[in-house]
């Protein structure tokens, strides 16, 4: 007799994958350059133990760091026990890579793992020495439709972040009007931690976290139709916007939406988890995540329980 166990977990990311899709930091004055590099190296995996009887079937997925314009990753080290399955990688539509493990049986008091080691370069990004000739995309393609909507949390069509992203870049285009609303959302939001409450409830409230400051900041960008997205870091997170040139071509630019003033560039050097607010997940069928969390499933067998579940994240 089988008995059925689902355990999900959603890992809180309270401040606490990456830049630009395709392209990358150009060699000309318009767009973001390349800085200071950080080698770091990351444990990230899943540990199950079968302590209270046998268990089958279990399948997990876990996202993990992949390459964008400011940081490359490679494994470095596998820690896998014989009676995994894996792990294989998958991509998620807005850029999510995500480590695919499976375990087809466990036996009682038995534990199986599958932990890798990631090495990551990661570079600051430089503001460009040019900015006059950046513009607001006309028709933004389809790789940027996610990022001019709503996404949870990212109320862009509140009729006070409308207007305040309207009031507040007025008469203006392009790098100054972004920059703009980037100067009226930390002045009208304190930064203050506490719980999740998205863009419109901090505006309402004058104070909230990275997240709350973040929410805001692209939420007014969405509003004037500029793209923009969430960078999830390790601990933290901040805005994204995007702006084309004279020619056409297009680039990501970061700002720090809490703490100290950095907009353009980014002298942080954390590890990008992710990038994006808005993904759909195939383990979580019919939700709109703003992060992709951890997931696990499986059947314990004759009435076992649920096995123990470690999560690991953790530097090298």
């Amino acid at each position: 007799m089988l008995t059925a166990w689902l355990i999900l977990v959603a890992v809180a990311v309270a401040g606490p994958a990456w830049g630009q899709f395709l392209d990358t930091p150009p060699a000309t004055a318009s767009g973001p350059a390349l800085g200071d590099v950080r080698t770091l190296k990351y444990r990230i995996g899943v540990e199950v133990t079968a302590a209270d009887g046998p268990c089958r079937g279990i399948y997990a997925s876990l996202p993990v760091p992949t390459d964008w314009p400011e940081q490359k990753v490679r494994v470095v080290a596998e820690d896998v026990s014989p009676s995994v399955k894996g792990p294989t990688y998958r991509m998620l539509d807005n850029g999510v890579r995500q480590m695919i493990v499976e375990i087809p049986a466990l036996a009682t008091g038995d534990t199986a793992r599958a932990v890798i080691t990631f090495e990551l370069e990661r570079s600051a990004l430089v503001s460009p020495a040019e900015t006059a000739g950046l513009r607001i995309p006309d028709k933004p393609g389809r790789d940027l439709r996610p990022f001019i909507g709503t996404s949870p949390y990212i109320e862009s069509r509140h009729s006070k972040i409308v207007k305040l992203a309207k009031d507040a870049g007025a008469g203006l285009d392009g790098w100054k009007k972004v920059e703009a609303l980037y100067d009226t959302c930390r002045a009208k939001v304190e930064y203050r931690n506490g719980d999740l409450k998205g863009a419109a409830r901090a505006l309402a409230d004058g104070w909230g976290d990275c997240e709350e400051l973040t929410c805001l900041f692209i939420a007014m960008c969405r509003a004037e139709g500029i793209p923009a997205r969430t960078v999830w870091v390790e601990g933290h997170c901040y805005p994204e916007f995007y702006l084309v040139d004279g020619t056409g071509a297009g680039w990501w630019f970061p700002c720090q939406a809490a703490g100290t003033r950095a907009f353009g560039g980014m002298p942080d050097q954390l590890p990008i988890l992710q990038k994006g607010d808005n993904f759909r997940d195939p383990d979580r069928p019919g939700k709109s995540l703003r992060y992709v969390s951890e997931f696990l499933r499986g059947s314990a067998v004759n009435g076992g329980g649920s096995p123990e579940v470690t999560w690991i994240r953790e530097p090298a």
